[in-house]
This record gives structure tokens, sequence and C-alpha cells, in this order.
């Protein structure tokens, strides 16, 4: 398909310019703004341009604001040219990883904030004012509006605060896209009214992003592909934790108390969310229902199988193949899924309204059901909090995830406390390892340490998890939460042996999930 059949709007064709003419409207000092949530969706053709303009000696540190993690084009390319002066709110790169932990030269200022919160506290002016918003768009309607591509994000906060625009209009993306959007603009307190969203399947908006084409200062054309996700086998490990996690689903329905054939689930990206999906497909649930920050392959392979009805997101997070498959077949997908701002996909509003079931990873959980999801030995963060604050909170149900152990075996991820706090117990219903699955709705601080201990820790490290409560009990005569804080930290000590760097890697621990 030619550029002019998708740029619909005459105004803006005596626009177009190059990735490099583009880019120099961004100087030094600016912060600037990106679409897209995970790899997907993001601009890539002004980054790169910006990256090697950097690396041939122009001068540039800037701020970067976006909807979740972005693809190697930026955050990986940008720290690596040592452009990031100060990155907001989420990362997965592991050179820019590098950079914010002080491992690599110049640094980062890192900022770790839920995302589901991002777009209004940008929209209040928490974090200055954005220079300029580069957005990837599928198309642009004969009005102006652009047509997102395989994720939504923030987009339209960006383009609503920036003072200039950039649309990358990249052909690569399919024009198959348009109309799987639902945009939603939310007012700010106190003029904010209830969003109107009570199905997983309700569209409360419109299927484009509305700028002011006056702020539009240039439109690249570009064919720079997507580069998907490669999906992470489901190991061993994995296919157990999924296995306590549907057999938990399963009694909770039998039970009369919770049922995911009418709550929906959110689920993550990793290898244990790819367990689990495959093992719901296999179970005896039907009408299953997702509202979910991302949308991979499984979530496909439930449509497909007449096992799922219905896929909320802000991103498509597919592999290759699946990307292939939703593209090829949006006759049969188009009614099935909804991409959303993120600001909606992660509303603690509407989460609770749902009564949505939620699943995210942890790094680590200790006796007492707090759960560190975003850093090892409380200094050195891997990722950030993501998503994963916004479902726990606003969840009728919060399920934590993890290995039991670590480095094969020289970490525990059961400790006594957690070295960093991302979800306090409030926010934890139910901790679930290879080992076992504690239920702790309704325990007491001491009861939810035993049943952690005996369904969750790995065997190893049982009787040492033991003698600590144990000594914890005896040394604080019963009080609520029996701790020994000269001793909890001794369970950390393999982390300062092998290096915090040197630990679970989370693009291959089990379950380990970004967004």
């Amino acid at each position: 398909m030619m550029w002019e059949e998708r740029l619909r709007c005459e105004a803006l064709r005596g626009r177009i310019m190059s990735a490099d003419e583009a880019a120099m409207l961004i100087t030094d000092g600016m912060c600037v703004a990106v679409s897209g949530f995970t790899p997907s969706g993001c601009p890539k053709a002004v980054p790169l341009a910006l990256a090697r303009q950097a690396k041939a000696g122009r001068r540039l540190r800037l701020t970067l604001l976006s909807g979740a993690s972005t693809g190697e084009e930026i955050d990986s390319a940008w720290a690596e040219a040592g452009i990031l002066a100060r990155r907001l709110p989420y990362m997965t790169s592991k050179p820019l990883r590098a950079a914010v932990n002080g491992v690599s030269e110049p640094g980062v200022a890192y900022s770790d904030i839920h995302l589901g919160e991002f777009a209004q506290n940008a929209r209040y002016g928490a974090y200055g004012p954005v220079d300029v918003a580069i957005i990837e768009a599928a198309a642009v309607t004969p009005e102006g509006d652009l047509i997102p591509t395989t994720a939504l994000g923030c987009s339209q906060t960006w383009l609503d605060l920036a003072s200039t625009v950039i649309v990358e209009l990249n052909l690569r993306q399919s024009a198959e896209l348009e109309g799987l959007h639902d945009v939603y603009r939310v007012a700010d307190p106190p003029r904010r009214e209830p969003i109107p969203l009570s199905r997983v399947d309700e569209r409360i908006g419109v299927p484009y992003l509305r700028c002011e084409m006056d702020k539009i200062a240039a439109v690249v054309v570009t064919e720079l592909p997507e580069k998907p996700r490669a999906l992470p086998g489901a190991d061993e490990t994995s296919r157990r934790i999924a296995g306590h996690i549907v057999r938990f689903l399963e009694n909770e329905k039998a039970c009369g108390r919770l049922s995911v054939d009418s709550l929906p689930l959110q689920s993550g990206v990793g290898a244990v969310a790819n367990a689990v999906l495959l093992g719901l497909g296999e179970s005896g649930f039907s009408h299953l229902r997702f509202y979910s920050e991302v949308m991979q392959d499984g979530i496909l392979d439930l449509l497909d199988a007449g096992k799922a009805d219905f896929a909320s997101a802000t991103s498509l997070s597919l592999s290759e193949a699946g990307m292939a498959r939703l593209i090829g077949h949006l006759d049969r997908y188009r009614d099935r899924i909804v991409l959303r701002d993120s600001e909606i996909s992660n509303s603690p509003e509407v989460i609770r309204r749902l009564g949505v079931i939620a699943m995210n990873t942890a790094v680590e959980a200790d006796l007492y059901g707090n759960v560190n999801s975003s850093q090892m030995n409380g200094t050195t963060v891997y990722n950030g909090i993501g998503g994963s604050g916004d479902y726990a909170r606003g969840a009728c149900l919060s399920i934590f995830m993890t290995a039991s152990i670590a480095k094969e075996g020289k970490i525990s991820c059961i400790v006594p406390m957690v070295s960093h706090v991302d979800h306090t117990e409030h926010d934890v219903d139910v901790i679930v390892t290879e080992q076992g699955l504690a239920d702790l709705r309704g325990l007491s601080p001491k009861e939810r340490a035993l049943a952690i201990i005996e369904n969750c820790a790995h065997p190893d490290y049982r009787a040492q998890l033991r003698a600590y409560f144990d000594e914890a009990c005896a040394a604080t005569h019963g009080a609520q939460t029996p701790h020994v804080l000269s001793k909890c930290f001794s369970f950390h000590e393999n982390l300062r042996l092998y290096g915090s760097m040197k630990g679970p890697d989370p693009d291959t621990q089990p379950g380990f999930q970004g967004e």
C-alpha cells in the first residue's frame, strides 16, 4: 500500500520529512513522550535517528515518557547512545537497566510509577511540560485523526499535552488494525465522572486518536518492522505453578465462591502466564473474558477454541506468528478484541467494578504475604512495578506467583521479610509457587506465615524458615507480626554473594512478567 492511501489528510502531506529531519526538532533538555506499550506500537525511525545523531556527537540528554516499556529502538538505543537523562514510568531494557543501576555511564534517573495513574499525573504537570510527542500511526484520516497501531498506552494524553507532534506513519503496520481501538478521554478530578464501562466487551470511546492539526510538525513515512516478543516456553516449574492456579480456580467455582466463567481475568506476559492460559484451555471453564494490559498468543488460542468470548487490553504483545494470525483473520477477531488507553485498562475503578481476577508475578514474597516485584536485594531495580499494583489494588482476587527458588537453588524466593515492598500483604490474596498454593484470605499474619512455609517454600528452605518463624514468635512474645530484624536479612546474603545484577533474569525467570 502506498503512503498516499494511508495519509488521507491533504493538509498534512506538505509536512512529510525524513526521520533525520524530524529528529532535529528535538533538542537537548527536552521531554519527549512516545506512543506504545511494551515494544508494541512504539515509534522507531525518529528514535533511531536521534541515537545515530547522538553517537555522531550531537548533544542530547532527554527525559522520556511512555505508556510502559518501549522497543529496543528507544530504551536500548537511547541508553547506549547516552541520550536518556530521566526515564518514567517503566522499563525492561537491559542497557537501560544497567544505566539506571549505575553499572554503565551516563546514569539515568528512573522513576517507577503505577502505570494506571501515570497519564493523570502527567496531565497535572507532575513531570513537567511535554515538549514533543512521537506517535506511531497506521493511517491518518481526512480530518487529521490518527489510527493507532498495536498499542494505545498513553498516546492520547501525549497528543493533548505536547507542544509539538511528530507522526510516524508506519506502512509495515497493517491498515486492517483500524477500528480495533477504543480511545476514551477521562476528565481529571474534581470534574471526573465515573468511567462508563461495566462489561469487558463495551466500547465507550472512538477508534482514533485526536490531535490539533497545528501541533503536527512532521510526518515521517517508515516501513520499519515491529520486533515482536519471543514467546517464552513453559518449563516444568511454570507448568506446575499453572496447575496449582487452575485447580484453585476450579475449586473456587465448585465451592460457589468465584468463577472465571463469570469474572474476567488479568494475565501478564511470561512463561507462567502462557502455561496458565494453556491450562485454562484444557480445563472445563468456558466463556472466559480477559481484562488486561497485554494480550498474547494464548488468548488467541482460547478465542479460536471457543473457550474465550472477549479480550480487552492496551497492547498486542504477540509473537510474529500470533500477529500474522490476528491480521490474517481479523474478520473473526474484530468483534472480540479491543485495545483501550492504559488509563482505562489499568483503572482500579474499572478493575474493581468488573471483579477482575488478577495474576501477577513476584521476585520474592515474605512470610506475611508482602511481595517484591521489581528489585533484587532492595537495591537493584529490574523493571518496575508496572501495572501489577493497579490490578492488585482493584482486583476481586489478587494472585502472585513466583518460582520458590532462583539461581539453581542458591536463593529462596520465599523469605522472612522482602527486601523491597511493592505490594503489601493487604493487596495479596494468594501466593503460589511450583511447590503449592497458599490461600491467605482471612488469615492472621502468623497463620499466613505457616501457610506460606508449608505450601510455597522449597523443601531445602522450609526448616530454615520454620526456625526463623519460631524464634521470632518466641522473641516477640506472641506479637501480631513476629520478626527478628537482626536475622531476617540473612536470607538475602546469597543475593549479595551472587551479585544483584546477576540475580534472576526477568526475561528468563519462570513466571517473571514485565507489564
